[in-house]
């Protein structure tokens, strides 16, 4: 019954997409049909993701999970850089980075009960991040005072993007070779074929990256009447907006017991975030302009090396328990109150 009722609500989608262009609707209803939409959604992309770990394994398939979901990510980052939000870009995805690692991740633990996780790929995959925000420390420090946004700051950002890419690609391809050496198996006889999984992914993407455009055109006037900050809205609500496809999906699969495919979803969609999906859009800017300067704020750096920190010591002896991520969760909705009392910066 509930698989039947996701399927039929894949029709709010294009019912979000006719009310936006044909009916201009308020933003408040606007804001609400899109994140509605996204749930069934990122249910379709966590269901095809299963269907393809089937002939790939999980490590493999949390990797196209996190690439295809952080699709949406991309889009909207770039929107937000034509439109001159900085803040609102570097902001939205630091939160990406601590809410797949704190709160996907938390729940996905919660839902599944102790279980068995791929220690060496998430502590490789946490390694990154945490390579990451060393990494964002250059243009960020000086950053701390005067203009941020400066183009000094942009330039400097250039050998740290490029350098955290070269990183990125050297240690996905290692990784990916691994599982695909220690993963290999049988696809059960009512799983979808390699081709179907892939193609449902991406349609179910390309889906999300407009829905999601939407959602982030109505934030504001949303917010407006939410009387919140435009750092929060784009640490905690655009995050875990742009996130809906990983989150979704992560924690569906671990309800169904698949708590290493939930684990690598989570944890290798954050190590993306940090050291490919923000190189590549602070790289790309260049050609949008303004640039993008990798510089973070202390909050920033401060949340994210500490979600590395504490999903370090969850994983440490290769066991997700439920407590673990009940603690989790909690750091999360901490970091969350944090963000709330920031301000802008």
């Amino acid at each position: 019954m509930a698989r039947k009722l996701l399927w039929a609500s894949l029709v709010l989608a294009p019912v979000t997409i006719v009310v936006d262009y044909a009916f201009h609707a308020g933003d408040v209803a606007l804001f609400v049909l899109a994140a509605a939409s996204l749930v069934p959604l990122a249910w379709l992309i966590g269901e095809a993701t299963e269907h393809a770990s089937e002939h790939t394994g999980p490590g493999i398939g949390g990797f196209l999970n996190a690439s295809f979901g952080n699709a949406p990510e991309l889009i909207i980052a770039l929107v937000a850089i034509g439109n001159n939000l900085p803040n609102v870009v570097r902001a939205s995805l630091m939160g990406s980075v601590v809410s797949n690692l704190l709160l996907v991740f938390g729940l996905a633990m919660v839902l599944s009960g102790d279980a068995r996780v791929d220690r060496r790929s998430l502590s490789s995959q946490l390694a990154l991040v945490a390579l990451a925000v060393l990494a964002f420390l250059v243009p960020s420090v000086p950053g701390f005072h005067g203009d941020p946004d400066r183009h000094s700051l942009a330039i400097l950002s250039i050998p740290v993007a490029i350098a955290l890419l070269a990183v990125y690609v050297t240690m996905t391809t290692r990784n990916l070779r691994r599982h695909r050496a220690a993963e290999r198996q049988e696809a059960a006889e009512h799983a979808w074929s390699l081709t179907q999984s892939i193609v449902a992914l991406a349609a179910a993407t390309v889906v999300t990256a407009v829905i999601s455009e939407i959602l982030v055109h109505s934030l504001e006037g949303f917010a407006r009447v939410a009387g919140l900050s435009e750092f929060f809205i784009a640490a905690v609500i655009v995050a875990i907006v742009g996130n809906a496809a990983e989150h979704g999906g992560a924690v569906v699969i671990a309800s169904r017991g698949n708590m290493k495919l939930a684990s690598e979803i989570a944890v290798s969609s954050s190590a993306q975030v940090g050291v490919f999906l923000i190189p590549v859009v602070a790289l790309l800017s260049f050609a949008i302009k303004p640039a993008l300067p990798l510089a973070f704020r202390p909050i920033e750096l401060a949340g994210m090396g500490a979600a590395v920190l504490v999903v370090g010591l969850a994983v440490r002896d290769g066991i997700s328990r439920r407590r673990e991520g009940a603690v989790l969760i909690a750091t999360y909705c901490a970091f969350a109150v944090w963000v709330y009392f920031a301000g802008d910066r």
